[in-house]
């Protein structure tokens, strides 16, 4: 697998225009795009910080994945995302590997990007996401 630079750091929110503020007023970033993803039951707001994305994640349905996230563990950290070359051959080779997978083929993610998930039981309680530039 190779792994060129981290592709974004997931936050979990309960509300993307209360926590937007922060990150442009604070730390004077801007949200260059805010996007919902259907199949994942996201919005998405993004902030670039040099090569790495910021993305936060503010559920669209009480039943997504972030929203469970959310009443487990509360608004913070939810994954870390690599950019890999070939996505497929990197699910391919970590589970080979004895890592649990979450997604076993990459499927579409936010800003174009296929992407997948490796279940956190395996990978020391990360929640960590491998995305490739869509084709």
């Amino acid at each position: 697998m190779n792994i060129s630079h981290i592709e974004h750091i997931g936050i979990a929110v309960k509300d993307l225009h209360a926590a937007i503020p922060y990150y442009e007023t604070v730390l004077g970033l801007k949200c260059y795009n805010i996007e919902e993803v259907a199949n994942q039951k996201v919005r998405t707001a993004f902030f670039m910080v040099g090569q790495t994305k910021i993305e936060l994640l503010e559920p669209t349905s009480e039943d997504s994945p972030v929203s469970k996230f959310l009443e487990t563990k509360g608004e913070g950290v939810h994954h870390i995302a690599f950019a890999v070359d070939n996505l497929q051959a990197s699910l391919d080779e970590v589970e080979s590997k004895g890592v649990r997978l979450i997604d076993k083929s990459p499927r579409g993610g936010a800003e174009g990007l296929n992407i997948a998930f490796l279940h956190p039981k395996s990978t020391g309680s990360v929640l960590t996401e491998l995305c490739e530039k869509g084709q």
